[in-house]
């Protein structure tokens, strides 16, 4: 189950929701067995320079290579664009969990 997390400057306007969908529409299309990603967004107070930071967590897997990784960035990267309608420096890092990472669900 990947995680997203969005971190950005007050001054850059876009839909949260929107993105999250796009983030894992794309996770999706590359790894089908990914599951949910469950995504969050962090709003700086303040800032200099319009930025959007995206941190993308997942487990690791054989298949998630270098090759694999790289594809997934810039996919990732192209379908959040569509979402921004301003300038802005945008960064992206996808990390890796390692085996000691719990990651469950708790039914009631």
């Amino acid at each position: 189950m990947p995680h997203a997390d969005l971190k950005y400057s007050p001054d850059l306007s876009f839909a949260p929701q929107a993105m999250f969908a796009a983030i894992e529409h794309t996770i999706l299309a590359h790894d089908s067995a990914s599951g949910d990603c469950k995504c969050r967004s962090y709003p700086a107070e303040a800032s200099n320079h319009t930025h959007l930071l995206i941190e993308i967590s997942m487990l690791t897997k054989p298949h998630r290579d270098e090759a694999f990784t790289l594809k997934l960035r810039d996919a990732i990267a192209a379908a959040v664009k569509c979402h921004l309608k301003q300038s802005c420096y945008i960064s992206l890092a996808i990390t890796y969990s390692d085996a000691m990472y719990l990651t469950d669900r708790h039914e009631i």
